[in-house]
């Protein structure tokens, strides 16, 4: 079973992969042709100095993406309910965007990811109640 989760799992991680380069596609579509004023009129003028238009990790307040972030125990119930903890952070996260942005292109991609993070809370979900009943 616990081989079936990290299977379970690799495909997940490459589908979130993927979504980091839908994220970094928007945010490069957006930005392209701004210049250094336009990024410091908006409070990241920080940001552009260190990466121009380019993705880099980091989360709202710019604090950058570390390893430190993921959480693993090795046990399958408490990685499971740390998969599912995570899926619904991200859903919150895309709520929120959804409720700022009023590009209609940019809201219909989060839409489209803001769905993939609830089908994954599911399928981590059902994987959970799989273990807990095969334990019991």
């Amino acid at each position: 079973m616990y081989l079936f989760r990290n299977i379970s799992e690799a495909s997940l991680g490459t589908e979130e992969l993927s979504h980091l380069e839908m994220i970094g596609s928007i945010v490069s579509q957006l930005t392209t042709g701004e210049g250094a004023r336009s990024f410091d009129r908006y409070g990241v003028g920080d940001y552009f100095i260190d990466h121009a238009n380019a993705v880099y990790p980091a989360n709202a307040s710019g604090v950058p993406f570390t390893a430190a972030y993921l959480q693993s125990k090795g046990d399958p119930i408490a990685d499971l309910n740390e998969d599912l903890a995570a899926e619904q952070k991200a859903r919150a996260v895309y709520d929120n965007i959804l409720r700022m942005c009023d590009d209609p292109d940019v809201s219909n991609a989060i839409r489209f990811l803001r769905e993939r993070e609830v089908v994954h809370f599911q399928r981590f979900g059902e994987l959970l109640d799989l273990l807990q009943a095969k334990i019991k």
